[in-house]
């Protein structure tokens, strides 16, 4: 099977590539360079983006997808395409407006999938999906209690597709994994290389993952790099994974990820690095009494 055919099936019977190119950025002059990256990307294999109204760069991606439509790279069904509704708009009648504030930067007609960003609201996408600007909608950071306040909302009528959390080995979320498997929501992985620290995001002291010791000899046995083992290892679990780079050598070489496969011993091992260490507390929203990250899972 080639590595863009590599699909996981949604709960609403769309499906979504389990390798996305993620596109957060932190200033203003990497705007630029996440459009050139997206159009690697999409060069490369990549057909899933990943972005966000927060990342203030939907009209660069916009452009990028556009362009490879149109020198005929790909079609715009070839392309999943996620954005998520930030925070100061989940009140109902703000729900819409966002989203077509974002279409309108994108240039495009729909997107693939719409996620509630972070958790401080809880409140249904599911007439964005009914009027066809979102073909799926799922949810981002949020937490067991999260996600069964949600399941057990009187009249839900679409339940969320995936949760889009930090997850890695040092972070493995095994057991958010298996509640999200028993009621069919998909696991979707970000920072799942770590971090590149960004500042005011993340804590500077934290160990850095890809230097891993446990990690990198592991690479040495595979012949591939840390990076490879970090992203095979999600996949193997059955988790979407995503992964960041500006870098051309590094974003073409992440599609090697579909080339080996982890022994299950191995597998074990990297399950024995998980240190529940979190490089985006997301300290900012702690006083909100929806804040995910201070339950066990």
């Amino acid at each position: 099977m080639s590595s863009k055919a590599q699909k996981m099936e949604l709960n609403d019977g769309h499906s979504i590539p389990v390798l996305g190119f993620g596109t957060f950025v932190t200033e203003e002059h990497l705007k630029k360079k996440s459009m050139e990256s997206t159009k690697i990307a999409i060069d490369v294999g990549f057909r899933h983006i990943d972005c966000s109204h927060f990342y203030q760069n939907e009209e660069e991606l916009g452009q990028a997808i556009r362009s490879k439509i149109e020198d005929g790279t790909v079609k715009r069904e070839d392309i999943f395409y996620t954005s998520k509704l930030w925070s100061t708009c989940h009140r109902p009648e703000l729900v819409r407006p966002s989203l077509e504030s974002s279409l309108r930067k994108l240039k495009l007609d729909y997107v693939d999938l719409y996620l509630i960003h972070f958790p401080v609201s809880l409140k249904a996408m599911e007439k964005c999906k009914d009027a066809g600007l979102a073909k799926s909608i799922g949810v981002s950071n949020f937490n067991r209690r999260l996600l069964e306040m949600i399941l057990k909302k009187p009249g839900l009528r679409y339940k969320p597709v995936c949760n889009q959390v930090e997850c890695h080995p040092y972070l493995n979320q095994s057991k958010l994994l298996d509640y999200c498997k028993m009621n069919d929501i998909i696991l979707v992985a970000y920072g799942a290389l770590g971090t590149q620290r960004y500042k005011n995001c993340t804590n500077e002291d934290t160990p850095v993952l890809l230097e891993d010791p446990v990690l990198c000899a592991m690479a040495k046995k595979y012949k591939r790099t840390p990076a490879l083992i970090a992203l095979r290892y999600q996949l193997q679990r059955g988790i979407v994974v995503l992964a960041k780079s500006f870098n051309e050598e590094h974003i073409r070489e992440n599609m090697q990820v579909f080339d080996f496969e982890l022994a299950s011993d191995h597998m074990k091992i990297l399950d024995g690095l998980d240190r529940n260490l979190r490089y985006f507390p997301a300290d900012i929203f702690k006083a909100h009494p929806n804040f995910p990250f201070c339950d066990e899972y």
